[in-house]
């Protein structure tokens, strides 16, 4: 029996970017999940502020040399990799020069909410699962962190739905309580360029606000997750409004075991997988 593949996409991650619980979960559950059994990918922005000679990143050139087209704009694709020694673990890095080459995250140094933050996210969603797509790496699971990979469940489900290395995935998405307090440009939708078919389940996002960006990738995703002990009230309402599998926050010396599981079940509840 093949052993089940997961795919995890992270905002960030430890040590890379050591910035709360989020980054230390999406570096320690891929090793755990490593370990009982399953095989792994990871991925992450390839923000600026990550020292490359310091952690190795070398471009991956056989992956990089795609073009995403966001907003009319043509925006080169590169991939870098790096390795966590210690976890035996490699981390995909996508990387652009325009969205990731300033040294900071999400905030300009002064604090302002970088402007661009919409075709960021799109950018490293899309990136994601073209790379996974070039690799040949057909994830049966794919666990989103953050509210950077929000996009993720419906790229997957509406966009990618007919790419046969995505022909099988479930997709999980983490609630987390590490968000923003402003909007993104309410262009996105546009930008996301998705046919009339798909109008209604956009609405949420012409105020793509944190607290949608979640309710929007919840509707979306296969299973959710409450990753931070507490999340905000419009996410809670949303997790408890939806039909999908849910699974409770999980304090650290459980969460490996418990997310172990909840991947077995969701493959086992999802009729193709289970024929």
């Amino acid at each position: 029996m093949s052993k089940t593949k997961v795919l995890f996409v992270s905002q960030q991650i430890e040590p890379y970017i050591e910035e709360g619980h989020l980054s230390h979960v999406s570096r320690y559950l891929p090793q755990s999940t490593q370990e009982r059994g399953k095989e792994i990918r990871t991925f992450m922005p390839r923000y600026g502020c990550i020292n490359e000679r310091r952690y190795q990143l070398h471009e991956v050139i056989r992956l990089s040399g795609m073009n995403q087209i966001i907003d009319d704009s043509d925006h080169p694709l590169i991939i870098k990799v790096a390795s966590i020694q210690a976890a035996r673990m490699q981390v995909y890095f996508i990387d652009n020069e325009e969205y990731f080459q300033r040294k900071t995250t999400f905030r300009d140094e002064r604090g302002k909410f970088h402007k661009d933050n919409d075709e960021r996210m799109i950018f490293f969603c899309r990136g994601v699962l073209e790379t996974v797509k070039k690799l040949g790496w057909a994830p049966d699971i794919i666990h989103c962190h953050g509210w950077m990979t929000s996009l993720l469940p419906y790229y997957l489900k509406k966009v990618y739905n007919d790419e046969p290395v995505f022909a099988n995935t479930r997709i999980v998405y983490s609630v987390y309580d590490e968000g923003f307090t402003e909007s993104l440009d309410k262009r996105l939708t546009v930008k996301l360029e998705a046919g009339e078919e798909f109008a209604e389940q956009l609405k949420v996002l012409d105020d793509p606000t944190f607290d949608n960006l979640n309710k929007f990738a919840i509707a979306m995703a296969d299973g959710v997750i409450a990753g931070s002990e507490k999340v905000n009230a419009a996410s809670e309402k949303a997790m408890k409004q939806t039909d999908k599998m849910i699974l409770g926050y999980q304090p650290l010396d459980t969460y490996a075991d418990a997310y172990s599981d909840f991947y077995d079940e969701l493959l086992e509840s999802n009729p193709v997988l289970a024929s």
